[in-house]
């Protein structure tokens, strides 16, 4: 499954989940599923945590997300594939669940350096990358400086447009982000 022709590059991962998990609550799920990202590679960077509102379904506790960097030489659907395997772990199934429903923990491929590519599995870089501030956030944190690929716009000035246009939103259609600060798991 592994495959070292093209070495390691660094995939930015978003993690998240608003259920608990038989780690814990969501917070201890994406400290847990950190420790096993590490089986995929090595994690060289972490996002604060940040609480955020469901988007879609509004009816569900808020979320806790971060982005993690993974340095891996894990081609991108082995990778698909391991993360997939990752939320099962932690009590994620995909078929019982529903589209932006509740979930113990979620794990998405945000881009892979300069990687773009569209298959009925997965693209890179994420499709709703640039739609969504929970990502955003905390991909600026570690990140902001990284150009995506198929933008050409830097994770930064994505977050600068998404910030424009959500301004036009209504109080009840807020994107509330709240960093949150955990004993457990540290930023780097």
């Amino acid at each position: 499954m592994r495959s070292t022709l093209r070495g390691m590059r660094t995939a930015y991962i978003g993690m998240g989940g608003n259920l608990a998990s038989w780690a814990g609550v969501p917070e201890a799920t994406l400290v847990a599923a950190a420790v096993r990202l590490e089986s995929l590679g090595r994690v060289t960077r972490r996002s604060s945590l940040y609480s955020t509102e469901p988007v879609g379904f509004a009816e569900q506790p808020r979320f806790v997300n971060a982005v993690v960097a993974l340095e891996t030489d894990l081609e991108p659907h082995d990778l698909l594939g391991a993360l997939l395997g990752l939320e099962k772990e932690f009590g994620r199934d995909r078929k019982a669940g529903f589209a932006n429903g509740p979930r113990t923990l979620d794990l998405d491929i945000l881009l892979v350096e300069k990687v773009q590519m569209s298959d009925a599995d997965l693209e890179i870089p994420h499709p709703r990358l640039a739609e969504r501030a929970f990502v955003l956030v905390p991909l600026c944190e570690i990140a902001p400086d990284l150009l995506v690929p198929g933008y050409r716009e830097t994770a930064r000035e994505l977050l600068a447009s998404h910030a424009g246009k959500s301004k036009a939103r209504t109080a009840n259609d807020s994107e509330e982000i709240l960093m949150i600060q955990s004993a457990v798991w540290m930023p780097r």
